[in-house]
């Protein structure tokens, strides 16, 4: 059987520091959820607010491509499953 991976990242999910995240933000309505390290869920929300992630980063090739995800998927490929360390916060509003 295969092991779940990160929609984000790839790396196997493991079975430690895992978040859920929406494409679609709740504060919009957003039902689906997806599950991710919480590192790279926590990476999202420091890049975009939840308006940009309704209206332009509400598909994982959309977030993928977004040079600061790209720089961010590159490093955290090296950590193992599990790892979490705080990542900053998002320096914008969130709406």
């Amino acid at each position: 059987m295969n092991e779940p991976i990160c929609p984000l990242c790839g790396r196997a999910l493991g079975t430690e520091n895992i978040d859920r995240h929406h494409l679609v933000p709740k504060t919009y309505k957003g039902k689906e959820q997806f599950p991710v390290h919480k590192i790279c869920h926590r990476k999202i929300h420091s890049v975009f607010t939840e308006k940009e992630l309704r209206d332009r980063f509400h598909s994982w090739e959309a977030l993928r491509a977004h040079e600061d995800i790209r720089n961010f998927i590159a490093w955290v490929a090296k950590k193992p499953p599990g790892y979490y360390a705080r990542t900053e916060t998002a320096k914008r509003k969130k709406w």
